[in-house]
């Protein structure tokens, strides 16, 4: 379809934030950092980030990415994604002779602290999320024994523990806000005693993306939210977006993914962007509806966001030589990946703790 005329009745309601959360852009940096410090490959366990563009993007720059440790060469350097592992997955690189680097997410990091804190005092934890996906699977694996998962509400009826007077929740860190309290709600009826964790577990991204769609929401008869299907934050905020009042809600990876009929009686159009998204893809979706005559951008801010994460500490040593070594003290014969402008990082990009 060609340019249309702009039209005043026409408009676009621009969250912010939306996009890159301070934990997405410490994992990103880090691949590329490692790339740049030690070369190609570097091997990074599960997709760095949920988001189809970015892995295409770091692939190019020489990122291998796998789905078993086992994958990886010994003598290699391997990258944990942003989600978090489970201990046994560093146990795997271990055996396996290779150099780690953990670019999990500062957030994610302290709700494992949570499950090993609470099963150490043999708390039954009831960690609400989506079976299957990478961040639970890994909070799961530091108390298997002590953890049961709560997909939803409608699961709370299933939930049996061993005391009543010593049982917590946990909730994987994407979730929406709603839906999780949802989930609590139900478990607190079933357990008049659960505890809740000492901070919120849902981070402050997921919180201030899902408050900004829920404000544009009532105003928007289509909210386009730019995300792949497998990032569960993005598909929360098509899901919040329906229940603030839009009428119709999509995820889509690009731009080109938009179907012109979907704008048929559309006069406001809300955009917004998971917080694994560069916002490249965002103003392409932009440009997309302004030649379709939504040219006025108005910005709906829901928070100010200022938190920076520092870089993995492993980014300060050479992992090459690392790596090199643990096959040779080993008596393995495999061959490190070939060896890039190899040193240690004089320094380690965005510095800061997450209380900032």
């Amino acid at each position: 379809m060609g340019a249309m005329t702009a039209s005043p009745g026409r408009r676009v309601l621009l969250a912010a934030p939306r996009g890159y959360c301070a934990g997405v852009d410490r994992a990103v940096i880090a691949v590329e950092k490692a790339l740049e410090q030690y070369g190609a490959p570097v091997y990074v366990r599960h997709e760095i980030v949920h988001n189809k563009y970015v892995v295409q993007t770091l692939e190019k720059k020489g990122a291998v990415f796998v789905e078993r440790t086992e994958e990886v060469p010994e003598g290699n350097i391997v990258m944990f994604s942003a989600h978090g592992v489970a201990p046994v997955v560093h146990e795997e690189a271990e055996r396996g002779r290779l150099a780690t680097i953990d670019a999990t997410c500062p957030l994610v990091t302290k709700v494992h602290k949570e499950a090993v804190r609470f099963a150490n005092d043999d708390y039954d934890i009831l960690l609400i999320g989506h079976e299957g996906h990478e961040e639970v699977i890994g909070t799961s694996g530091e108390a298997p024994d002590h953890i049961q998962l709560v997909d939803g509400p409608d699961d709370a009826a299933n939930v049996e523990v061993r005391d009543p007077s010593k049982v917590v929740w946990l909730s994987q860190t994407t979730l929406s806000v709603d839906e999780t309290m949802e989930t609590v709600d139900a478990l607190k009826d079933k357990f008049p005693q659960l505890i809740s964790p000492p901070s919120d577990d849902i981070c402050y991204a997921t919180q201030n993306r899902q408050l900004a769609v829920k404000q544009m929401g009532a105003e928007a008869d289509l909210v386009i939210v730019v995300g792949s299907r497998n990032s569960s934050n993005s598909k929360r905020l098509v899901e919040v977006a329906k229940q603030a009042g839009a009428r119709d809600a999509y995820l889509v990876d690009f731009a080109a993914e938009i179907d012109a009929a979907w704008l048929d009686g559309v006069t406001t159009v809300g955009v917004t962007s998971g917080a694994s998204v560069p916002d490249v893809l965002v103003e392409e979706v932009l440009e997309w509806l302004s030649q379709r005559g939504f040219e006025d951008v108005e910005i709906v801010k829901a928070a100010e966001e200022s938190i920076i994460f520092s870089l993995p500490k492993e980014l300060r040593r050479d992992l090459r030589d690392e790596a090199a070594s643990l096959v040779a003290e080993r008596g393995g014969s495999g061959t490190a990946g070939t060896a890039g402008a190899a040193g240690t990082a004089g320094t380690s990009g965005a510095a800061g703790t997450p209380g900032e």
